[in-house]
């Protein structure tokens, strides 16, 4: 049976963060998770790799076709969902729609921020923990190899990455909605990762009084907070310091949250109802959703920010068309490359027969020339022998062919003919 590319799985269009967080797959279960997808299939899965970040998971497999249907099943038996939970919010690509699709989300056209860059180093990630879990073959490692020369290609030729406002501008413009000039604020981020990293730096540039980090891990959060001149806190600390901070910024790959409902019910009645401002990054929640029904805090989820960087300009809008036109120029590279890969069996086998019917001639001639046959005598019958033999088959096809088939054929056989001596010359 023939193999597809085919990938699944929601996004941010598709499903809430409600919904994405129930799937979302930690770095440390990406390997068990791959590896229970390859004993749930078998061989009907030969390749796979799985992409998850906050704003999408998503399947990319070298399978069997009709294994598909299956998959979705698979998703949500392995997070514990009932088997119809997901349906209504998961897409699925096969083929030449599949490798689009990976091409599309590594040039940053699927995101939430039109171009933004941090979706390539994660489809890197997800590529390397394949590789690692051993389910990363030849198939998927060309469509990955080539969606990232794609993405480079988009970057490096339109202005897709130069027109994108990123999250982390976007946290600041809200804060700022909240609170105004964000020089009197004291903001605290919880995290240490990418994500952080860069709300540190947007936020920094307004130049705030204050500016803490607290981390799982102090060692990392004394390194991010020694390039903003920040103080730091454990996990542990943060009931007794919430209230201390005006925004809140956190992006941590924790799969519990982080800050319940009781204990920012706390920080607001110390801070004697002063707006706090909490921006939740992270996929899944850190901050309990009941935390945005109390009166003075502003609460806000990866997906309020992404709605507000979603509005397009015509520079935007004329870079995305650049982008698609090179995005299906790839595609159909690839599709070639595949189909070609398809065939390399027959070829193998067609040589293999050529190559025995060469044999066979030669070990003739060569009986011959030990009988003491002329060399002249043999050469002109080792030459007749493989003619013969090379013309048999399509001949005989021919011969039993009818209508339109002999009609095809008629036009084939020139085609499939070696060129001359003379017409070589």
């Amino acid at each position: 049976m023939s193999v597809d590319v085919l990938t699944f799985g929601l996004n941010h269009v598709s499903a809430p963060v409600a919904v994405r967080e129930r799937v979302a797959f930690p770095l440390e279960v990406l390997k068990p998770a791959l590896a229970g997808l390859r004993s749930a299939f078998g061989s009907a899965v030969r390749e796979a790799a799985i992409l998850s970040t906050c704003n999408r998971t998503e399947v990319y497999c070298a399978a069997d076709p009709d294994v598909s249907p299956q998959l979705s099943a698979w998703l949500a038996e392995f997070n514990r969902l009932e088997a119809g939970a997901l349906v209504p919010h998961l897409y699925e690509y096969q083929k030449n729609d599949a490798v689009r699709h990976a091409f599309r989300v590594a040039s940053g056209l699927d995101s939430m921020v039109l171009g933004e860059p941090q979706i390539l180093g994660q489809m890197k990630s997800a590529v390397r923990a394949a590789e690692e879990a051993g389910t990363l073959g030849t198939l998927l490692h060309q469509l990955f190899q080539r969606t990232f020369s794609v993405a480079k290609e988009v970057r490096s030729q339109t202005a897709i990455g130069a027109h994108s406002v990123s999250m982390a501008a976007a946290g600041v413009r809200l804060a700022e909605r909240v609170l105004g000039d964000l020089s009197q604020a004291n903001i605290l981020f919880i995290g240490a990762g990418e994500m952080i990293e860069l709300c540190a730096t947007h936020f920094a540039a307004a130049q705030p009084q204050r500016m803490a980090v607290a981390n799982r891990t102090i060692e990392r959060a004394d390194v991010l907070a020694g390039r903003f001149s920040a103080r730091t806190h454990k996990l542990s600390e943060l009931p007794e310091h919430l209230s201390d901070y005006d925004v809140v910024v956190s992006c941590t790959a924790s799969s519990l949250p982080i800050l319940g409902l009781g204990m920012v019910e706390r920080a607001a009645r110390a801070r004697r109802h002063r707006p706090i401002v909490m921006i939740d990054l992270a996929v899944p929640r850190d901050i309990e959703t009941e935390v945005g029904r109390l009166a003075d805090v502003y609460l806000y989820t990866v997906d309020d920010l992404g709605r507000m960087v979603q509005s397009g300009t015509d520079a935007r809008r004329a870079a995305m068309v650049q982008a698609e036109a090179i995005i299906e120029t790839r595609v159909q590279n690839f599709m070639h490359w595949l189909d070609n890969r398809e065939i390399v069996p027959t070829i193998v086998q067609y040589q293999q027969n050529a190559d025995q019917l060469r044999l066979a001639e030669l070990d003739r001639a060569q009986r011959l020339l030990a009988r003491g046959v002329p060399p002249e005598q043999v050469i002109e019958q080792l030459a007749h022998g493989l003619t013969q033999k090379y013309m048999h088959g399509p001949l005989s096809a021919l011969n039993r062919s009818e209508g339109a088939e002999r009609q095809q054929l008629l036009t084939l056989l020139p085609r499939l003919m070696p060129e001359s001596g003379a017409r070589r010359r």
